[in-house]
């Protein structure tokens, strides 16, 4: 029988990669319809949109679905309910005071933190999706608690179809009145795709629910102190966490774009650089990580119960199978984006100008789809806590090195590239060492020895087949069969090595065509 760890695993995984595509065809509209100046207003807003729902939710979406799947695992349907109540009152409760603060703070963020005054339209546009993501995501925590990972999955599907419906539409239609209208339209787009979103969660919960949920509700919240206080002994470390990357990336636009000014870089320059950077390069990089964040999704329940009942063997298991998939997959997405960074980004974004930050972030990158795993088991294991800690030092490492470094006329932008590589590989290795000294868990080489081994092959095929085999071929022709040949060399040695066992493959196949 199919464990619901794999089966929740592929639901998230086929979702994942629908919408992470749906995602990178919604920026590519975004970015060529409004630039990199465009792009960087809206990047640069959007880390005070993610700061404010950190805040609303409390680190419960975690805490949600890890209580829930110890709830389920005694049949207590009742204090399901009680988590939701609980959860919903908190969440909303947070959203209405944060939603109005955000709105009157929003002109002196503009005037006095940032270095450019228009970053205020997208900042305003953005507030009305506070309240929206304070209920979707205790709805989301719910169902992955379930270990129903459909309803989350086909959320997020949802959520990008609509957004790239509208995006084109409104950034055109605001476009002519400048920049700054276009880049808040972008916003308001993401907001449409949010509560659409919502909307099918809760029908979902009302078809699926297995109690009453009004009945009683005032009641379950006076009542839900015990509750309350379970929820927040995983969801306030995970809250500290969450809070110290969003915190972090808040500063982090602001720390670029005033080091870039102590470097003589022009505000109007340094936030098309800046939309380079975080529009054009991370979210390519970021592509990849559907498959981590479908992994770790599922791995927090998983791992929750497999805890809970002292199975550590399990435990380590799960942690092991979600760790080698992560690393093959980095791996081959990191000598893909290496290799043929320029082709890449001329066909994606229509200017070669962020090819230098993939190629420079590209192999750091593998510990960045390594790191979400690690993080979700911490999680699971209630080493919250611990993982606060491991992301503090990075945030602050990574903040330390921007400002040095992008502080100087010579290095400028790519100081903030250093920042964000070294960050990332910092809490990466702290998880894994936090992980080792709990659980013990065995290191196996082979694996990664191997991936590495087919990963210069890979490389090789690669920039062979794109810049003297195929070269007669049309340009986006080109670079998709040199794609094609380089993801079937590296799934050839993939197989050949056994980094994926029969059994996996078996299972993977059974969810596909059952």
């Amino acid at each position: 029988m199919l464990s619901k760890f794999l089966r929740g695993t592929m639901i998230l995984l086929a979702a994942g990669l629908v919408t992470r595509i749906l995602g990178f065809v919604n920026r590519i509209v975004v970015a060529r319809s409004i630039g990199g100046e465009g792009v960087g207003l809206f990047m640069m807003a959007f880390p005070t949109l993610i700061l404010v729902i950190s805040i609303i939710q409390l680190g419960l979406p975690v805490a949600i679905s890890k209580c829930v799947a110890e709830a389920l695992s005694k049949n207590d349907e009742k204090k399901v309910k009680r988590i939701l109540v609980v959860s919903l009152s908190t969440t909303l409760g947070l959203a209405f005071l944060f939603t109005p603060l955000l709105i009157l703070c929003s002109p002196l963020l503009s005037s006095y933190v940032f270095t450019d005054k228009r970053i205020i339209y997208p900042l305003l546009a953005m507030t009305p999706v506070i309240p929206i993501v304070a209920v979707s995501s205790v709805l989301r925590g719910y169902f992955q608690g379930r270990q129903n990972m459909k309803p989350a999955a086909y959320s997020q599907v949802i959520e990008q179809v609509v957004r790239i419906t509208l995006v084109a539409f409104l950034t055109a239609k605001f476009l002519p009145y400048g920049v700054e209208y276009a880049a808040a339209a972008a916003m308001a787009a993401n907001v449409a795709g949010e509560l659409i979103s919502l909307f099918y969660l809760l029908t979902m919960f009302k078809m699926k629910k297995h109690f009453r949920f009004r009945k009683n509700f005032f009641k379950s919240v006076k009542t839900g102190r015990s509750t309350f206080n379970e929820l927040m002994e995983v969801a306030l470390p995970t809250t500290g966490g969450r809070l110290i990357g969003s915190i972090s990336w808040f500063a982090e636009p602001i720390v670029v774009s005033q080091s870039l000014a102590m470097a003589g870089v022009a505000s109007t320059l340094a936030t098309k650089q800046y939309g380079e950077l975080t529009g054009f390069a991370l979210p390519l990089l970021m592509l990849p990580s559907f498959v981590t964040f479908s992994l770790s999704t599922a791995l927090i329940p998983a791992i929750s119960e497999a805890h809970y009942t002292g199975n550590m063997r399990l435990v380590e298991h799960r942690l092991q199978q979600a760790l080698r998939l992560s690393f093959i997959t980095g791996a081959l997405s990191a000598v893909v984006l290496y290799v043929l960074a320029d082709p890449l980004m001329e066909a994606l974004y229509g200017t070669s100008n962020a090819a230098v930050f993939i190629k420079f972030l590209a192999p750091f990158f593998i510990f960045s789809y390594y790191q979400a795993p690690l993080q979700a088991a911490l999680q699971a294991m209630n080493l919250a806590k611990a993982a606060m800690y491991n992301s503090l030092i990075g945030a602050i490492m990574k903040t330390a090195i921007i400002f040095i470094f992008a502080s100087r006329e010579n290095i400028g932008i790519m100081g903030a590239a250093a920042g964000i590589a070294v960050g990332t590989v910092l809490v990466t290795m702290l998880h894994y060492a936090t992980i080792m000294k709990k659980i013990n868990m065995s290191i196996h080489v082979r694996p990664y020895l191997f991936t590495f081994i087919a990963m210069a092959p890979t490389g090789a095929a690669g920039y062979y087949a794109y810049h003297s085999l195929l070269v007669q071929l049309p340009s986006a022709l080109q670079l998709i069969v040199s794609i094609l040949i380089m993801t079937a060399i590296f799934i050839i040695f993939v197989f050949t090595f056994n980094l994926i066992t029969k059994e996996e493959t078996k299972r993977i196949s059974l969810l596909f065509f059952r």
